[in-house]
């Protein structure tokens, strides 16, 4: 697919079939790299590494925040921190951050949409 990262996502939040080798399987599609999950859908994610989630990594998270209660961020095979600027900008609006590994907050995604929770992910993809 050749259109910007901005552009590329799958409306409806979508269970997780499967991550790692560099991606995620779901919806019967193949998505190679990270990846956010949103009210608004399911869209590609430029982040690789934990140090690059920096505020401009949740832009897109912030816009939705009205309809999120709680973010789930996967941060890889390794649980990472997250950035007092990013916890405060979202506590700011009211939204709660879970970091933990990808695997882990896979899991608890696939959880909580099946039971219609107002959650959101950030996930790294992991090799």
């Amino acid at each position: 697919m050749t259109t910007p990262d901005d552009q590329r996502h799958l409306p409806g939040r979508q269970l997780i079939d499967a991550y790692g080798g560099g991606g995620f399987r779901l919806a019967d599609l193949s998505h190679r790299g990270s990846l956010l999950g949103l009210p608004s859908g399911m869209w590609a994610w430029d982040r690789t590494e934990p140090d690059q989630l920096d505020d401009a990594a949740f832009e897109r998270v912030l816009s939705e925040a009205a309809e999120i209660d709680t973010l789930l961020v996967g941060t890889g095979a390794d649980i990472a921190g997250l950035r007092a600027s990013v916890r405060a900008a979202l506590r700011e609006r009211r939204v709660v951050a879970e970091v933990m590994a990808t695997g882990a907050a896979v899991r608890t995604w696939n959880i909580l949409v099946g039971e219609r929770r107002r959650v959101a992910a950030a996930l790294l993809a992991v090799a």
